[in-house]
């Protein structure tokens, strides 16, 4: 996997509770900080993904079977 820098602002606080954290357990802090980022992004399409069925929920009583909307396409 091709690896490549990312900067943002964080406060000096975070970083100092990021740089310590690893340095007492011995963590890559790139490392750290990369799988931190993975693991946020993950919970939050989860999150998301949730909030667009309930969206979506109201359609429902709508909805018909696939091969009805196949057969009004001609592609059944």
């Amino acid at each position: 996997m091709e690896k490549m820098s990312y900067a943002v602002k964080i406060s000096s606080k975070i970083r100092e509770k990021v740089r310590d954290f690893c340095d007492r357990y011995g963590i890559k802090q790139g490392y750290f900080v990369e799988k931190a980022l993975e693991e946020k992004l993950e919970r939050e399409e989860t999150v998301q993904d949730a909030l667009e069925l309930k969206r979506w929920k109201y359609q429902e009583p709508q909805a018909i079977a696939f091969e009805e909307y196949l057969k009004q396409r001609n592609v059944y």
